[in-house]
């Protein structure tokens, strides 16, 4: 008997591709999800950023907000739109794709990573720079933070999910993905980690290093020729038994964990 992903349906509404979505236990019959589409009322506004803003956390108190840039800067915020620190020094040399800060409050640290192919870690403290992890070999897209702070994964252009210790600050190994990496999640009760690569989703267990699953959709198209989705955005429920999964044909696909007999 293994666990295995089984597709539930599907969650449609946004009007552009799904590039973020996000879950809280607070609220678990709920999700929040983003896309390119422009409807949506503004109830606040961050204003500082030069250029388009790539990517926005929370803190695990939900009491900052960190944001990364098309203008190469990482800034901090509080909840009422007052910039409070922007990182610059020793900051990324091309745009900042994605920043996360760590959920370990005994460790607080922001995770970033850029075009510039690398991903750095900054000492909230001070938000000064602890580490730059060097290794990829093209742009990337994303990183993410394990539910106890110790690792973090990033992946991109060069379709290489990269692994890293967040306390000792050393690169731990590299899982192939196979095409360019868009997101990555890792699972909130399992040793998982969730890849969208191109049109598929991967499921790594990280304790074996093996893929535990790969997700693609049913595509019913009248071309032969015509391209599949792609996925964009990944996000498990709090209980790990629910996964979300955001496309570029503008809709969310819901996968569940079940027993399976493979």
């Amino acid at each position: 008997m293994t666990e295995q992903m089984t597709l539930r349906g599907t969650l449609k509404g946004h009007s552009g591709w799904v590039t973020q979505i996000a879950t809280t236990p607070q609220f678990p019959d709920m999700i929040l999800s983003a896309s390119r589409g422009n409807r949506g009322t503004t109830t606040r506004r961050f204003v500082g950023h030069t250029k388009d803003v790539l990517s926005v956390a929370f803190s695990a108190d939900n009491r900052q907000i960190v944001s990364g840039s098309r203008d190469k800067t990482i800034k901090l915020w509080n909840t009422l739109g007052v910039c409070k620190y922007t990182i610059q020094d020793e900051g990324h040399t091309e745009w900042v794709s994605c920043v996360r800060f760590s959920p370990n409050s005994s460790n607080p640290i922001i995770v970033s990573c850029g075009w510039d192919k690398l991903v750095k870690v900054w000492n909230l403290a001070n938000c000064k720079l602890k580490t730059n992890h060097i290794g990829h070999t093209g742009f990337l897209n994303t990183v993410t933070v394990s539910p106890d702070g110790s690792l973090c994964a990033s992946g991109g252009k060069d379709g290489q999910a990269m692994l890293w210790d967040l306390n000792e600050g050393k690169h731990l190994y590299t899982l192939d993905g196979g095409d360019t990496i868009n997101a990555l999640c890792f699972s909130p009760n399992r040793y998982w980690l969730c890849a969208a690569t191109g049109p598929s989703i991967k499921i790594w267990d990280l304790e074996g290093k093996i893929i535990v699953d790969e997700l693609r959709q049913e595509v019913i198209s009248t071309s032969s020729k015509a391209e599949p989705p792609q996925c964009t955005s990944l996000a498990w429920s709090a209980d790990g038994q629910t996964l979300f999964a955001g496309y570029t044909d503008n809709l969310i696909r819901v996968w569940q964990v079940t027993i399976g007999t493979r």
